[in-house]
């Protein structure tokens, strides 16, 4: 398979635990009882992977890489539950911003160059993210700004979290920074959460375990496609995501794709593409 492949892969991935979040969420689950289910399964097969190519658990740099699994939990919380209060197309686009804050923050904290092409995607960006916050202007319905302000508090974190990553890359071992996400999520969904925790009957044990499955895919699919092309030009395919959440928001909640999201998502998309021409 090509890179091509597995990012497509990857994009569908996302999008189908993203529509298990928001049908569950639709059942009553809580966001932690959400992100507990995904981590215990990516804890099991994050450990089974680290086990299987022989190297320790816990890492050099524990601090840092402790510090990026709270970052990543925080966000995460917001991520999820910006998907309960915002379609599902809407809440992916919003996330899609998360480059602009990693760029942002690599250079406040790891020094990093800020190219002019990012300048032109953080402009495209948030002209995407106006019209998609306020699609009154072009006749649509407004959205709940708690939820955009939610989601994009989702982004921000993302970025964070990703410009630890960047620089735990050059020292740690990526399936020993992947283990670390679970082992803080999952503790601490347990111990802020269990109250709230509702029992699953029947099928709703398979769509909370499906989140953890559809979750790993996404990532295997992504750290494949990376591997195998640049992160510029593997990227540039994880975009029909967007695609995916529109086509199964529209089918399985009955949602649908206004002029507004269409215009912010062809902004979002053609920022981030510009974006990525600096990495070719």
């Amino acid at each position: 398979m090509n890179a091509a492949s597995f990012m497509v892969i990857s994009a569908l991935g996302f999008s189908l635990m993203a529509l298990c979040v928001k049908l569950a969420s639709l059942r009553g689950f809580p966001v932690l009882e959400l992100i507990a289910a995904r981590a215990m399964v990516s804890l099991i097969l994050s450990y089974w992977d680290v086990k299987r190519l022989g190297i320790s658990p816990w890492g050099t740099q524990r601090t840092l890489l402790w510090l990026r699994g709270i970052v990543g939990f925080l966000a995460l919380i917001a991520v999820y539950k910006g998907l309960t209060l915002l379609p599902l197309a809407e809440a992916t686009l919003i996330q899609y911003l998360n480059p602009i804050f990693t760029a942002l923050l690599a250079f406040l904290f790891l020094k990093e160059k800020i190219h002019k092409n990012t300048f032109l995607c953080l402009f495209f960006g948030l002209a995407g993210l106006l019209i998609i916050s306020q699609p009154q202007v072009l006749g649509g319905q407004p959205l709940p700004v708690e939820g955009v302000l939610i989601a994009l508090l989702g982004a921000v974190g993302s970025g964070a979290a990703y410009t630890i990553l960047r620089r735990l890359s050059n020292e740690e071992h990526p399936s020993v920074i992947i283990l670390y996400f679970p082992m803080v999520c999952l503790p601490a969904t347990i111990v802020f959460g269990w109250q709230s925790f509702i029992m699953p009957t029947g099928w709703e044990w398979v769509l909370l375990a499906a989140i953890g499955v559809f979750t790993q895919i996404g990532q295997v699919g992504l750290t494949r496609g990376v591997a195998l092309a640049s992160a510029g030009r593997a990227t540039a395919y994880s975009y029909i995501q967007v695609v995916f959440a529109s086509i199964l928001g529209a089918i399985f909640l009955g949602e649908s794709l206004s002029t507004s999201t269409a215009i912010g998502a062809s902004l979002i998309i053609v920022g981030a593409l510009i974006n990525n021409r600096k990495q070719e």
